[in-house]
Order: C-alpha cells, then structure tokens, then sequence
C-alpha cells in the first residue's frame, strides 16, 4: 500500500486533489481511500488530506502517519516543523514553490521537488489552484499512475473549457519535473 499526505490551504484545492488522485488511482485498476481533516472551514486555514493505493482492499480507517510521500499545495507550510512528521525514509516531498529544489531538501533532509504550481496555474486556467498541476507532477515523478488516468479523473470532474484548460495544465506540469527519479522509492 503506498499512502501519501497531502498539505494546503483552505480553497487551494486540497481535497479536490485528494479526490482526484483516488479517482486516477481507480481509472488506473487500485483500490483508493482519499479523506480530510480540517479545523474551522475558512479559506485559508490549513487543510491536509490524506490518500491511500493499494492492489488489495484496504482495511485501514486512519489518518495517514506515516506517508511515503508528501504534496504541499502552499510554501509557507513549510515553516511547521511537523510538515514532514512520519515521512518514510526514501519517501519525498513535492512543493509548489519557486525555490530551489536543492534548498528545500537541505532543509528537511528528505528528497524536494520545488514545482511553481501556482505560476503554472494562473498562465493555463487563470486561477491560482494549484492541485491538478502538482499531482501532474508528481505522478511524472513517482510513475506511479499513468497521465491518463488522471486525464480521466479530470474529464468525470470537468467539462468544456475548463477541462481543456486542466489538461493543458497538467500536460506543462508533467513536463516541468524529472521524470520518474522517485520511481525507486515508489517500488521500495
């Protein structure tokens, strides 16, 4: 089973992101869980979602501890020194953020990718959401799920203009990353 946590804000796109990974995950023949957690529902308060795929049914009914690899849809979450809390040794980390990759892995010490998801998002969809081009990224990162499964999940969640605007999306985002140089960690 290969669980992942995903760290936002309210209106980022968090959970939305959380869904749509699961959804690739099922077009793709897994089993899926994708849930929140959240305090006071404001845009902008902190949200995490979790995600978890599997081959087998999934029994586990837990917030995930102990993730193999962390999305954070919001570069000012990494001033929380529990951002990386239970990260499993190999696992990584994708940021939207303009920094240096190289710095952020420094930092936490665990393996950064540093993706503008934000900038990304603004250029394609005219909004500043962040979620489809990170998880673009990060299934190029990990070969974890085909594109296409996550075009799928897509076009069940949007129509007409703004799914083409999606798709081109996460088409520059995949691009954006190296890919599969998490692959490794994803077979461990």
């Amino acid at each position: 089973m290969k669980e992942f946590r995903i760290h936002g804000r309210g209106g980022q796109g968090s959970v939305a992101a959380a869904y749509l990974l699961a959804a690739a995950a099922f077009e793709a023949g897994f089993t899926c869980q994708a849930f929140p957690a959240f305090g006071a529902e404001r845009r902008g308060a902190p949200v995490t979602a979790f995600v978890r795929i599997d081959k087998a049914p999934i029994h586990l009914r837990s917030q995930v501890h102990s993730p193999d690899f962390l999305i954070v849809q919001d570069a000012t979450l990494l001033h929380d020194p529990a951002l990386t809390a239970g990260l499993k040794d190999g696992g990584g980390m994708l940021v939207n953020s303009t920094r240096a990759s190289e710095d952020v892995a420094k930092e936490f010490g665990c393996k950064a990718i540093c993706l503008p998801a934000t900038e990304l998002a603004m250029e394609e969809i005219g909004r500043p959401i962040p979620n489809t081009a990170l998880l673009a990224g990060f299934l190029t990162l990990t070969d974890l799920l085909p594109q296409e499964a996550l075009a799928a999940a897509l076009k069940d969640r949007f129509k007409g203009d703004v799914l083409q605007k999606n798709l081109s999306l996460i088409a520059r985002a995949a691009d954006a990353v190296p890919h599969g140089i998490w692959k490794e960690a994803e077979d461990a």
